[in-house]
């Protein structure tokens, strides 16, 4: 089992190719999944979702089992499998966000980036802000799935 999480937040700045600094602490995690490759895909409209090779293909063989039996998810396997993007971080340590995927997700030049344990969230920062202000302001409403967790 994989002991490192992608785990905290950074603001980065896009290059004017589209090009993104991967954090060196989210770099040495994606190398305990013995890969330099992620999956970028369009997550609804305002962010990106990048998965580590190996969690994104546990992620399609899950909908390969199960998935069937969901009612609606072709659609969402057309928008997230069809959409996604293979980026392998160059010799320094950067992904190409392609263009069809930042307009997808509102990303302009200021970026966040946000480990989500086994996957990065890629935000437009003014999103990321309003996001977390609506997130900030229902706090509470975390607490009855907390305490089921045995956390709170």
């Amino acid at each position: 089992m994989i002991q490192g999480r992608f785990r905290s937040r950074s603001e980065h700045v896009l290059d004017d190719k589209g090009r993104l600094n991967f954090p060196s602490r989210f770099r040495d995690i994606l190398r305990l999944f013995e890969s330099e490759t992620l999956m970028v895909t369009s997550w609804g409209k305002q962010h990106l979702r990048a998965y580590p090779l190996s969690v994104w293909e546990k992620f399609e063989n899950k909908l390969l089992a199960e998935g069937r039996e969901q009612k609606g998810i072709a659609h969402f396997v057309r928008y997230v499998i069809g959409g996604v993007t293979e980026c392998n971080l160059d010799k320094q340590g950067r992904i190409l966000l392609p263009q069809g995927l930042r307009a997808e997700a509102g990303l302009r030049k200021d970026i966040v980036l946000t480990g989500m344990l086994d996957w990065i969230e890629i935000w437009d920062r003014e999103a990321c802000q309003r996001g977390d202000e609506t997130t900030r302001a229902g706090f509470e409403a975390f607490d009855d799935s907390l305490a089921q967790l045995g956390i709170f």
